[in-house]
């Protein structure tokens, strides 16, 4: 009898080791630091639906979010949109305590941060200025913060638009997937730069053999992503309201197809942001802000080329960030414009999303980050 007790608890407490808990991380344009900025959301990932947390008030426009590789830190980019302003910043969360917590910021070398990304070893972060066209790189110590950018790189040439593209402007830094390279998607140029990196060296970004990739002129590159197979890899581009598929090797990427997120009744006013790919690599999504906000869904074909399953409505307007979980089961989208965020059910036979659970509010909603914990 009391064998068959201890196994029973033995068991429960294995079953109680083993559950993990998927919390949802929010950014926003808060524009007022006596206001919430970040917000962290439990997912129920029965239901889809999103309960509070917890939230950081006193930090302003943490307009686009990140996590360290064990998930214990939050990286933001803060003071977006703030003139003379810019910085990113460093959190630190327990999901034990369901705590938020500031451990400190660095100004991030040029005006409008839009998007940062933290090295797989945990040692270094990268971050994109928009509005002056730079990145950083920054030392992270052990204990999540950040130390002053030991590399600043400033790009000025512009294209073809004198309006939108008079100068560079960086929209994302996405590392490759084994981490040696780095890639800037340059709205502004409609260039994506390419740099080598070696975690190694004090200053790890190097000049790449093949220096930028050329997108199409006035296409207006803003995020990249790479399909899991590691093999190809998937711009969006927000003027031309297309998505440029890659072949990726060895830090080059060569162009296989360039294909719309759009339906065949627009022509103009594109407003393309973000892009993702299911875990499984079957499916690509891509948002589409401006009169449609929507997300696209492309089937991804054996040689990484894509072809139109559908889209989406997501709920709100203005989608400008949204995040596909590890599981590849949900869908979440902040919609900035509405102040709301959507999650949907994915179906992983035909790649289309379906609503799940209700809307979710938050000023000025940008970005998000789904991790299991």
């Amino acid at each position: 009898m009391k064998t068959t007790i201890s196994m029973i608890l033995l068991m429960a407490s294995g079953v109680k080791l083993l559950a993990q808990d998927t919390y949802v991380f929010f950014g926003s344009f808060n524009r007022d630091k006596n206001t919430e900025g970040i917000y962290v959301y439990q997912l129920d990932t029965i239901r889809g639906k999103l309960s509070k947390v917890t939230s950081f008030t006193g930090i302003l426009n943490p307009s686009f979010l990140t996590l360290s590789p064990d998930g214990k830190y939050i990286y933001a980019c803060t003071e977006s949109k703030t003139k003379n302003g810019g910085s990113v910043s460093s959190f630190e969360f327990n999901p034990r305590k369901k705590s938020l917590t500031f451990i400190n910021s660095q100004k991030s070398g040029g005006e409008n941060p839009v998007y940062v990304s933290a090295h797989s070893n945990g040692k270094w972060l990268i971050a994109g200025n928009y509005t002056e066209g730079s990145t950083s790189v920054y030392p992270l110590s052990e204990n999540g913060k950040i130390e002053p950018y030991t590399q600043n790189f400033q790009f000025s040439e512009g294209s073809i638009d004198p309006d939108r593209q008079d100068r560079a402007h960086i929209h994302s830094t996405v590392f490759s997937p084994d981490f040696n390279y780095v890639f800037l998607p340059d709205l502004g140029a409609d260039k994506i730069r390419a740099y080598r990196f070696n975690a190694e060296k004090n200053e790890p970004l190097q000049p790449a053999e093949i220096p930028f990739i050329q997108a199409a002129l006035g296409s207006g590159p803003r995020h990249l992503t790479f399909h899991p197979n590691g093999k190809f890899a998937y711009c969006i581009e927000e003027m031309g309201g297309a998505v440029s598929a890659y072949a990726y090797g060895n830090g080059t990427l060569e162009n296989i197809q360039r294909i719309s997120t759009h339906s065949d009744d627009r022509k103009e006013n594109f407003e393309s942001s973000d892009v993702h790919i299911s875990p499984d690599g079957r499916f690509l999504y891509a948002s589409n802000r401006g009169d449609e906000n929507n997300i696209a869904i492309f089937a991804i074909q054996n040689n990484g080329t894509l072809k139109t399953v559908g889209y989406q409505p997501t709920g709100g307007k203005h989608p400008r960030v949204f995040a596909i979980d590890s599981t590849g089961k949900f869908v979440i989208t902040t919609n900035a414009v509405s102040g709301t965020a959507t999650v949907f059910r994915r179906n992983a036979e035909n790649g289309l999303l379906k609503r799940a659970g209700g809307k979710v509010r938050m000023v000025g909603v940008s970005s998000v980050q789904i991790r299991k914990y």
